[in-house]
């Protein structure tokens, strides 16, 4: 745990009570802070008084007595409207942060030369890979590593500070929201697309959002960004903040592959291409090898290079060797729900990516196969599959599942296709058919949706998958 300070003897509002609310109380009292915590279901305010927390109604408390509210991630803080209790709030003069912005104060408290370092991730895709690749090659360079924030276990509830520690952080839209101080060594953007607007009051606010990572660069050009230009949202992010930030730009693109004038080079002269599995680094007009990913079982796909850049810069940032680093990209065993290889039968493969719960993602995993056997489906988000018509021709037959069978079945058209309705049937179907087309095929489970029509998130998605692929025989597949 990471005890906060700033807050000692004084009552400081908690509304929330899931993984980073609780976390951030016991952190806060860790620190001396008296927190008061309330939550509008009451499983949460049992678990609280469990553990000995005070429990208030903070519909009827007196504001003016506390010196914060943390604000879990989950409530809005503008869009569709603020929660009752940021209006509480903002009518008593009292500051809506979230635990993010806690860990940045404790950081802060600390003398220099004991804090740890700092590696920050967001994006609307992607971030979980990258954050987890980063952790991976730093930790198999030697160096001591804590993984958390939007992925895994919660930011305060990782190990305490110490100077010799490296802190990966994946963080949301909603957590940077509520951060004003948050300030990381290096920063990293993987991509924008649209996502959240109902939380964020459209694309401007979203993008806003994420541009909070780069809020506050440092004296002299002391941090690092890494922003992708292959879309446009994250090239003006990226030329706003060169001027401020040692920046370096990525893109999965060669010149003549560019769909936008203003990224036909990089913002700063100086950034990593991953084109083809051929990862380099380019500054001045020079373009220096890095690495061959071809090698790397578990990072297929032009998306997976952009990770790989991203993975490589920050750990030569933080002084990690170009040996250890490469060694470390080309021995990532991946990240579990995205384009993981969970089995193979006879010659057919099948691939978990079921944390893709929007069609950005699943453009992703599409775009690294020439043909799949596609399971798709469940909670659709605005605009469904549309967007991903170009590579319906990659696509052998669709599988349908959940709520968005119809509707995807009417954008697919003539791509062949079938609905399944349920998961087990899906995988069932698609492994029989694959079989029969005899030859090295792929059945990819890529959802493009959300899963609660059916589980109660991705990860319960994935394991579903899995167990009927083993169900069926399946040898187990892991990375080598």
């Amino acid at each position: 745990m990471i005890p906060v300070p700033g807050y000692e003897g004084r009552r400081v509002a908690v509304f929330g009570l899931g993984r980073s609310g609780i976390t951030a109380a016991r952190a806060l009292q860790a620190g001396g802070a008296i927190p008061i915590l309330w939550d509008d279901g009451v499983s949460g305010r049992m678990q609280a008084e469990a553990e000995g927390f005070a429990v208030e109604d903070l519909t009827a408390a007196d504001w003016s007595g506390f010196a914060a509210l943390v604000l879990s991630p989950g409530a809005p803080l503008t869009h569709p409207k603020p929660h009752w209790s940021v209006d509480k709030a903002r009518e008593a003069g009292v500051p809506v942060i979230g635990d993010v912005e806690l860990f940045a104060r404790a950081l802060t408290a600390l003398p220099k030369d004991q804090r740890s370092r700092v590696v920050a991730i967001t994006g609307t895709n992607g971030k979980s890979t990258t954050t987890a690749l980063i952790g991976w090659v730093l930790k198999s360079a030697g160096l001591t590593v804590h993984v958390g924030g939007n992925i895994g276990i919660g930011v305060l509830a990782l190990p305490a500070p110490t100077p010799d520690a490296v802190y990966v952080i994946e963080v949301s839209s909603y957590q940077l929201d509520l951060t004003t101080t948050f300030a990381p060594d290096v920063a990293i953007l993987t991509n924008i697309s649209p996502d959240h607007l109902d939380r964020h009051g459209g694309m401007e606010g979203y993008v806003a959002a994420k541009r909070r990572l780069f809020a506050n660069p440092g004296e002299a050009r002391a941090r690092a960004a890494m922003v992708s230009i292959d879309d446009e949202w994250s090239y003006w992010v990226a030329e706003d903040v060169c001027d401020d930030w040692a920046l370096a730009c990525v893109s999965t693109r060669t010149e003549g592959d560019m769909t936008s004038q203003p990224l036909n080079a990089f913002v700063s002269g100086f950034g990593f291409r991953a084109v083809s599995g051929k990862l380099t680094m380019e500054k001045g007009g020079e373009v220096e090898s890095i690495a061959n990913l071809t090698c790397a079982r578990s990072l297929p796909g032009r998306h997976n290079g952009q990770n790989a850049a991203f993975a490589y810069g920050a750990a030569r940032r933080l002084g990690v060797s170009h040996d250890a680093a490469v060694a470390g990209l080309l021995s990532f065993p991946g990240l579990a729900h995205r384009m993981e290889a969970v089995g193979r039968l006879g010659p057919v493969r099948f691939i978990n990516d079921s944390k893709a719960t929007n069609a950005d993602a699943a453009r992703q995993a599409l775009s690294s196969y020439p043909h799949v056997f596609w399971i798709a489906g469940g909670v659709p988000k605005a605009g469904g599959i549309d967007d991903l018509a170009d590579l319906f021709p990659r696509v052998t037959r669709a599988y349908l599942i959940g709520e968005a069978s119809e509707a995807f079945a009417a954008t697919l058209a003539d791509t062949p296709h079938v609905i399944a309705r349920t998961l087990d049937a899906a995988v069932a179907a698609a492994a029989a058919d694959a079989a029969s087309a005899g030859g090295d095929q792929i059945v990819l489970l890529s959802p493009a949706c959300a899963s609660f029509d059916q589980y109660p998130d991705f990860e319960a998605r994935g394991e579903a998958f899995r167990a009927a692929v083993l169900a069926l025989g399946a040898v187990p597949e892991t990375a080598s």
